[in-house]
């Protein structure tokens, strides 16, 4: 007996056969749509095939074994070569070690300008939702330069602006983050919203939002950022989306995935944050090495398996 338990789960039009420990912890999962199984644990691998293989064998052969190994961990098999449904799997995430993609959002190997468009949300580029905005507006980019230089303003700075704290972040998390956190990039929400920096990894979940303000004074109240003497709607943003976040992870892990709002100000001269704010983080970018030193929230298993789920596009679809 291999000690494992197989149940059925049913969210949103997805169905899987999950497996699990007799205390509950995830093992694997088949998507009943695509015949693709997604190991957690690689240790017991073998077992969960095994605890699955009356519902693989009810497909037909060629599912009933592994067609190919997914990284870390992650075995997947399918019922036909073209059965439809499954995203790419991509490599770990895992920043600065083994092969896929590092916190930055570049594919090691892969060509750094492009991006596959497929279900892997691994393989998004930082700042790639907002390339997209500024193509749609079809800005010269040598006019654009020529303009920066120049010190003039256009319709396009505050998306170049954004576009480059995203890519600042990005860097600076491919830099600090130590091994076991991964880092998702322009996150696609329904209603053309965008979450820019996912992090996953021992301290916790972080839904981060990107703002850039340099050499300004911030101080972040309880629902409004204030600068310069103006306040903006960062607070309740960023609070939107990780709620959002978090009923997506919870529908797709099949239990609840605590999601922390996160803003980070590119280099702003402070960041000042109200002690009554405790739901929210707010940090300067260069504080990030400080956040994600953070441990003992998130296990191993955890990790792998909100990540895993947090890759898939098609978790974000009904968030």
């Amino acid at each position: 007996m291999s000690g494992l338990h197989v149940s059925r789960w049913q969210r949103q039009g997805h169905e899987r056969l999950c497996v699990s420990t007799v205390e509950g912890a995830a093992v694997a999962w088949l998507d009943c749509r695509s015949g693709e199984v997604t190991v957690l644990v690689e240790s017991r691998r073998a077992a969960a095939l095994e605890a699955l293989g009356p519902y693989l064998a009810a497909r037909g052969p060629e599912a009933a074994a592994p067609r190919r190994t997914a990284p870390r961990g992650r075995t997947t098999s399918r019922t036909a070569p073209g059965a439809a449904g499954a995203p790419p799997r991509a490599g770990t995430g895992t920043p600065g070690t083994g092969p896929g993609t590092d916190a930055a959002g570049a594919q090691r190997g892969a060509d750094p300008g492009r991006s596959d468009g497929g279900g892997d949300l691994a393989r998004n580029r930082p700042g790639e939702a907002l390339e997209a905005k500024l193509d749609a507006l079809g800005g010269d980019r040598t006019v654009l330069r020529l303009r920066r230089l120049l010190r003039l303003r256009g319709e396009t700075d505050p998306w170049q602006e954004a576009l480059r704290a995203q890519r600042a972040v990005a860097t600076e998390l491919r830099r600090r983050c130590p091994p076991r956190w991964h880092a998702l990039h322009s996150v696609p929400l329904p209603g053309d919203d965008v979450i820019d920096h996912l992090l996953i990894g021992p301290g916790g979940v972080f839904c981060a939002d990107t703002e850039y303000h340099p050499r300004a004074e911030v101080r972040v109240g309880e629902d409004d950022v204030e600068i310069g003497g103006r306040s903006h709607p960062y607070v309740r943003v960023t609070r939107d989306a990780a709620r959002r976040a978090a009923r997506a992870l919870s529908r797709a892990c099949g239990a609840a995935v605590e999601v922390t709002p996160l803003l980070v100000f590119v280099d702003a001269a402070e960041v000042r944050v109200e002690p009554a704010l405790l739901d929210v983080r707010a940090v300067e970018r260069r504080q990030l090495a400080a956040l994600v030193a953070a441990t003992g929230v998130l296990t191993p298993q955890r990790i792998d398996e909100v990540h895993a789920a947090a890759r898939d596009r098609r978790t974000w679809t009904d968030a």
